[in-house]
């Protein structure tokens, strides 16, 4: 009788300290592809494939539900990667069997550089919507498949659930919310170079340039040869020598559409513990559009 009440409460601490094991091995804003794959079937993990639908149908992590990138960024008027809305995206998270108790993993893929920020807006999108367990895959589903680990071309229904947001509207601004901030916030230019230089701009920006005061942290200096994350140590100077060493400043980040910039805000906010991070939507698209914005050079 004994021997069964200690089994029991060995039982009881084992179910208590696994879900605790997971969020700490998963906990964000970058995890491994070994930390995943020990976690699985960890409960309340939920592993969300933004790839599209074709590429999740060709394989994917056993388990990974598929809510493709579309369905968390649209167009408005010009503007690329914009939130749809939020009733909308509300309902996205549910169906994905997403609450604020899940802890979830984003997996896209990594062929070419751009798309590794389809994880990392989307993963910003959910901390906006109030879920706090987030994370990207360090090189994502190309890297687990180069690793030979497990892949699945089961369809995964998600058992959907009631997801109410609640917004942490302070993580998205726009171009009146930077415009105040001109000469008080530190604004970060996450594009490369060439283009915080004025030397290059994409066909959709409508001319070259940057806001005036930004300083350039590029999103090319998150990554190592290998196209994973680099550590939090080499990140951390990176981030200091750029936006300052003061993490109570806010700080603000903008690429060219508010996509890639999520990258360095996740990192900024989750990895190195500056507590003011935003990311400004419109970005140079919007920005730079406007004869009214300050801009150099």
């Amino acid at each position: 009788m004994k021997r069964c009440k200690v089994l029991k409460a060995l039982l009881v601490f084992l179910l208590i300290m696994l879900p605790a094991a997971a969020l700490a091995e998963l906990a964000g804003p970058v995890v491994s592809t070994n930390d995943l794959e020990k976690n699985l079937t960890a409960p309340n993990v939920v592993v969300l494939d933004v790839r599209k639908l074709e590429d999740y149908k060709a394989g994917h992590i056993p388990g990974a539900v598929n809510v493709p990138y579309g369905s968390w960024a649209i167009k408005k008027g010009e503007l690329l990667n914009e939130l749809p809305p939020i009733d909308d995206l509300a309902e996205t998270v549910g169906n994905a069997g997403i609450d604020k108790d899940s802890l979830v993993v984003i997996v896209g893929k990594t062929d070419k550089v751009p798309d590794q920020f389809d994880m990392t807006r989307v993963a910003w999108t959910l901390k906006y919507l109030g879920v706090p367990n987030v994370a990207i895959l360090s090189g994502g589903q190309n890297q687990w498949v180069k690793e030979s680990k497990p892949v699945s071309q089961d369809m995964v229904r998600a058992k959907a659930k009631a997801f109410k947001p609640s917004l942490n509207a302070g993580l998205i601004v726009n171009k009146a919310y930077v415009m105040e901030k001109l000469g008080k916030a530190t604004l970060v230019d996450t594009r490369a170079p060439a283009f915080y230089e004025g030397k290059e701009k994409l066909a959709f920006v409508p001319k070259p340039g940057r806001i005036k005061g930004a300083v350039n942290l590029p999103v090319g200096a998150l990554f190592t040869p290998e196209g994973l994350y680099k550590d939090k140590a080499a990140l951390a100077g990176l981030a200091e020598k750029a936006a300052g060493n003061d993490l109570s400043r806010e700080v603000i980040l903008y690429c060219d559409t508010g996509k890639t910039c999520t990258s360095w805000a996740l990192i900024l906010a989750d990895m190195l513990g500056y507590k003011d991070v935003k990311i400004y939507d419109g970005s140079t698209m919007e920005w730079l559009a406007d004869p009214a914005a300050p801009s150099e050079p």
